[in-house]
C-alpha cells in the first residue's frame, strides 16, 4: 500500500487536502455568523481584488478561462487515450494516475467556487440587512401589487426608444454604459448596495448562454459579472442588474432579482426602469395566472400594446430552446449547484421573488 501511495504521492496528497477543506466548508456552512464574517472580511474584499484585475481588459475573461478549460479537457483526455494505449506494460497505472489527476483538478474548480461563492448563501442577505421579509402572499395583495406593476409599465413603455416593429430598442453598449448609475439612487435608501460598479461584460458566445438558459452569469473566479447579449434587449438592463447585485455579494436569486427590480425602477434611468417593472410584472404576473387566471387576463388585457409586443417577442425567443436536452441539463446542474450551496429551493428561488415584492410594494398598491 505505502509504494502505492508514493508512487502517486503528489496527486494523492492534492486529493486529500481537497477533500478535507471542502468536508470543512460542508460542516461549517450552517453557522450564518461564522460565514457572514468570513464573507466580510476575506471572500468579498478578495472577489473584489480579483474584479479590479478583470475589468482592467474589455473582454470576458470568464469566457476566456471556459474556453481554455474546454480546449485543456479535450487535450487531456486525447493526450491521456493516447498515452494509454502506446503503453504495453502498466496501463492500470496510467489510467488510474490519468483519472486522479483530472478528479483532483475538477474538485480543487468546485472548492474554489465553494469557497469564494458557496459561503455567501449562509451570510446574512439582502432581508436580513433591510429588514424587508418574505411573507406569505394573499391573492388580494397579488393582484393589486400586478395592477400596480402594470401601471408602472403603462407610464413607462413609451419612454423607451423603439424599432418599426414596436419593440424595445437600445443598443448593448448604451444599455451597459449606463450600469454604472443604475444603483446609485436605491444605495440612498440602503447603503449597504453602495459599489463602485464597472460595467458587466458581454459574452461573444452569448448564443452557448442562451443555449444552457442563462441571460448573466456572474463568475466568482474572477470577480467578473457576464451578461447575454442575444436575448431580446428588453431585458438586459434588468439582467444587468441582477448580475450587479451578486457583484454586492449576495448570493440568492430571489434576493437579487429583487434587488434588480427595486434597483431599476428608481434608477431615474428609462430603460432601466421600464425593463424593471417588466421583470417584476412577469414574476408577478405568472403567479397570479397559477392562483387566479381571470384576474392575469384582466391585467394582462390592460397592458399597451407596446409592452404585450416585448412580451411576446420574449416568448417567442425563448420559445426556440424550450425543452431541449442542453437546457434539461443545464437546468439540473445549476438547481443541484445551488441545493449543494444550501440554498434548499434550488431553481425554484426563482419565482420566490413574488413574495418579496408583494411585500414592498403591497403599500402604494393598495
Amino acid at each position: 500500500m505505502k509504494p502505492f501511495f508514493l508512487r502517486y504521492k503528489k496527486l494523492h496528497l492534492w486529493l486529500g487536502a481537497d477533500l478535507l477543506l471542502l468536508a470543512v466548508f460542508f460542516a461549517v456552512r450552517w453557522n450564518s455568523a461564522w460565514m457572514t464574517a468570513l464573507t466580510e472580511r476575506v471572500t468579498n474584499p478578495f472577489r473584489r481584488l480579483l474584479g479590479f484585475f478583470s475589468y482592467r481588459v474589455n473582454f470576458s475573461v470568464m469566457e476566456v478561462l471556459c474556453g481554455l478549460l474546454v480546449v485543456f479537457v479535450a487535450a487531456y483526455l486525447i493526450l491521456g487515450t493516447i498515452s494509454v494505449f502506446r503503453t504495453r506494460e502498466g496501463r492500470g497505472r496510467r489510467v488510474y494516475g490519468a483519472v486522479l489527476g483530472a478528479m483532483c483538478t475538477g474538485l480543487t474548480v468546485w472548492l474554489a467556487f465553494c469557497w469564494l461563492w458557496g459561503v455567501q448563501y449562509r451570510a446574512d442577505g439582502f432581508q436580513a440587512k433591510s429588514g424587508i421579509v418574505a411573507e406569505n402572499v394573499s391573492l388580494e395583495d397579488l393582484a393589486a401589487v400586478t395592477q400596480y406593476f402594470a401601471d408602472r409599465l403603462e407610464e413607462t413603455a413609451g419612454q423607451v426608444p423603439r424599432d418599426e416593429n414596436s419593440l424595445f430598442s437600445m443598443s448593448t453598449e448604451e444599455i451597459l454604459k449606463e450600469s454604472v448609475g443604475v444603483y446609485g439612487p436605491v444605495s440612498k435608501e440602503f447603503p449597504f448596495l453602495a459599489f463602485d460598479d464597472a460595467p458587466p461584460k458581454a459574452v461573444y458566445f452569448s448564443r452557448v448562454m442562451s443555449m444552457l438558459d442563462f441571460t448573466g452569469f456572474y463568475c466568482p473566479l474572477v470577480g467578473e459579472s457576464n451578461v447575454n447579449v442575444d436575448s431580446p434587449a428588453v431585458f438586459l438592463p434588468s439582467t444587468v442588474a441582477h448580475e450587479l447585485a451578486h457583484q454586492r455579494g449576495f448570493a440568492s436569486e430571489q434576493e437579487c432579482n429583487f434587488i434588480a427590480v427595486l434597483a431599476c425602477t428608481v434608477s431615474g434611468l428609462p430603460e432601466y426602469a421600464y425593463s424593471g417593472w417588466l421583470l417584476g410584472y412577469i414574476h408577478l404576473g405568472n403567479a397570479l395566472y397559477q392562483a387566479d387566471p381571470d384576474r392575469w387576463q384582466e391585467v394582462y388585457e390592460g397592458l399597451p400594446d407596446t409592452v404585450r409586443a416585448d412580451l411576446a417577442y420574449n416568448n417567442a425567443y425563448w420559445a426556440q430552446f424550450r425543452d431541449t436536452v442542453v437546457k434539461k441539463v443545464s437546468n439540473k446542474v445549476y438547481d443541484g449547484l445551488l441545493k449543494g450551496y444550501g440554498d434548499e429551493n434550488g431553481m425554484k428561488s426563482y419565482g420566490m421573488v413574488v413574495d418579496l415584492l408583494t411585500a414592498y410594494y403591497k403599500e402604494p398598491a393598495v
